[in-house]
């Protein structure tokens, strides 16, 4: 299915969304995967790349999408970070503004009410569940095995990556992780293409959005909160 201008972080949203119920649910830790899709699809872009263990940015480059460009911009206005520390630093405001990118492009609906009848509020309906259902089936098919890793497009096998390691349950059960704990291994080398640089860069990704979510767990788990 073709997703037109949808970046990276645009569908592990839509991933996230549960179309029976009309809402996000099992991810308590989605701002963390959104924000590692962001990082993923800049860096498959050209656009970011790791020197001395620090996340670099090309001065200048941007993608002509508004998410992806503003993180860019951060990078370059702020003090020199890790994969790691860039997945926490502000990152629900890239879940924010990934969710107006989807009212603006008619996926989301937003509708006001009220809290308890007294607090204003706004909530967030479907208006593509056909959409986000093709997309879910899509990241299972590849998490799962129906293509050959060599054959599956760099950004679907960062998708598929992220919604595991972001644990995504919607899309992605603790039962999947487990089982295709290999394959997940060569979609996050086939994320970096041909080069040995990328696919390290991914590597490293991975393994700093695990480490995230772990921390945002055990937060949780004590009473401290996450993310």
């Amino acid at each position: 299915m073709h997703y037109g201008t949808l970046s990276l972080p645009a569908r592990l949203f839509l991933l996230a969304w549960n179309t029976s119920r009309d809402k996000i649910t099992g991810a308590p830790d989605l701002h963390l995967a959104v924000r590692a899709g962001a990082l993923a699809e800049l860096a498959q872009r050209g656009v970011l790349f790791e020197q001395d263990r620090i996340v670099t940015p090309v001065v200048g480059a941007r993608t002509g999408d508004p998410v992806l460009d503003a993180l860019a911009e951060l990078v370059e206005q702020s003090r020199p970070r890790t994969w790691r520390g860039w997945l926490t630093h502000r990152s629900r405001t890239t879940l924010g503004a990934v969710r107006e990118q989807l009212i603006t492009q008619g996926y989301l609906r937003a509708e006001r009410g009220r809290i308890l009848g007294l607090f204003p509020a706004r909530r967030f309906v479907l208006e593509r569940a056909g959409h986000a259902e093709v997309l879910h089936a899509e990241a299972l098919a590849v998490l799962r095995g129906g293509q050959p890793v060599a054959e599956v497009p760099q950004e679907e096998a960062a998708l598929v990556v992220c919604a595991a390691t972001g644990k995504l349950r919607t899309v992605v059960s603790g039962k999947d992780r487990r089982r295709y704990k290999d394959r997940l291994d060569e979609l996050t080398d086939r994320a970096g293409g041909t080069s040995p640089e990328l696919r390290a860069l991914m590597s490293k990704l991975r393994d700093a959005l695990g480490s995230a979510v772990a921390s945002a767990e055990a937060a949780r788990s004590s009473g401290g909160g996450g993310g």
